[in-house]
């Protein structure tokens, strides 16, 4: 299975649950690295599995431009969470490389990691397709509600 949607993976909710990791994801430095379609994300995975360098999230997989759009990713600048009726969001500023001289090609999505607590994944999204650039800038451009939203309701 190849990208074909994003999520959050439940052992990043099951970890803060069972206080099993430090989870500080207001504050916690997370980074955005970006990845080939030959990478099958699975949001059922467990928790070292969704760790950075691990399981599907390899280097093998990455897409990355020396010091444009580093290996590793990129820091995911002012993270917030913020709680509204039934629903937590996190979210932060459009992530873009440093550098204007970015050349990716075959981009189809992103894992988003805890760098503070063992490059732990958060979660992965996915473009659409294909993205690319030549020479230019490459941002990841956030949905308006957020990297991601969890919704809560009593059973």
């Amino acid at each position: 299975m190849a990208f074909g949607d994003s999520a959050v993976f439940g052992a990043l909710l099951e970890d803060a649950l069972e206080n099993t990791a430090a989870l500080d994801l207001a504050s916690d430095q997370a980074k955005v690295a970006l990845f080939n379609n030959t990478t099958a994300p699975d949001e059922d995975a467990a928790t070292a599995s969704t760790v950075y360098t691990a399981g599907t999230w390899t280097t093998a997989n990455e897409v990355s431009d020396g010091g444009d759009w580093d290996t590793g990713g990129e820091i995911l600048v002012t993270p917030t969470l913020t709680r509204g009726t039934g629903v937590l969001t996190y979210d932060g500023v459009d992530t873009t490389q440093s550098g204007a001289n970015c050349t990716l090609a075959a981009v189809f999505g992103c894992l988003v990691y805890d760098d503070a607590i063992g490059d732990q994944g958060l979660s992965f999204n996915y473009f659409g397709g294909s993205q690319s650039v030549t020479a230019g800038d490459f941002t990841v451009q956030w949905h308006a509600n957020g990297i991601f939203t969890i919704t809560f309701t009593a059973a």
